[in-house]
């Protein structure tokens, strides 16, 4: 819903808040076509129909589903019914940040650590907005630990690569059905950090994070130059 961007956006959802002329979600499309992605499942609640009007069925060459939150299902809710409409494992990026990686690097460290989760974490420098992600020398991940000032650190940027079972195997686990609303953060990553092998990617990439109105006016800047 972007509550914090409305001081300088208002009545659009947080992804379609214009960056150069075009909605954020539009670089995201962008950097997907570049790295060869061919179809995209859309998780939308909020104004859904905003998104829907602007993306179609098919944008840059990329063919594009719907998975409509009727409530609002928290990430993991909104994760795992997306997941339900893709057909393999599957990247998965937040809608109001951007995170220059490879993809394919992101996909092999998944593959080679034969992970039920992989992280993209960026190196941030002089932070205190982000929770920090420890690992070890293998980059299985070990801890997450709180927001606080940090003169550098590991955060996790916003792009996932799941295994399209990763639901079904906690819920196996615990013998338990999953909330239609939760966390992915917490209910996921945090919670069963010992029971899944939750692996890191690095990057020292460009990243940002439009979800305050500084941010958001620095995409503005540097995005046109960019793209």
């Amino acid at each position: 819903m972007g509550t914090r961007l409305q001081s300088v956006v208002a009545d659009v959802p947080k992804p379609m808040a214009p960056v150069g002329g075009k909605p954020f979600l539009h670089y995201q499309f962008l950097f997907l076509k570049k790295h060869g992605i061919q179809n995209v499942v859309l998780s939308v609640g909020y104004k859904a129909e905003v998104i829907r009007n602007y993306f179609a069925n098919r944008y840059e060459n990329i063919n594009i589903e719907y998975c409509v939150e009727q409530h609002p299902l928290g990430t993991g809710g909104g994760i795992k019914q997306a997941l339900q409409l893709c057909n393999e494992d599957s990247f998965v990026l937040n809608g109001d940040t951007f995170f220059d990686i490879d993809l394919t690097q992101l996909f092999a460290t998944h593959i080679n650590a034969n992970a039920d989760a992989t992280l993209a974490l960026s190196h941030e420098k002089n932070f205190d907005r982000y929770g920090t992600v420890q690992f070890d020398e293998q980059q299985r991940i070990t801890a997450f630990k709180e927001k606080k000032f940090l003169t550098e650190g590991w955060i996790n940027g916003g792009i996932y690569f799941l295994n399209k079972d990763i639901f079904q195997k906690i819920e196996t686990l615990h013998h338990i059905n999953l909330p239609q609303r939760f966390s992915f953060e917490t209910e996921v990553l945090e919670k069963e950090i010992k029971q899944l092998n939750i692996n890191a990617s690095l990057h020292r990439s460009y990243f940002i994070d439009i979800g305050i109105p500084d941010d958001y006016q620095r995409a503005n800047i540097q995005f046109p130059d960019m793209f």
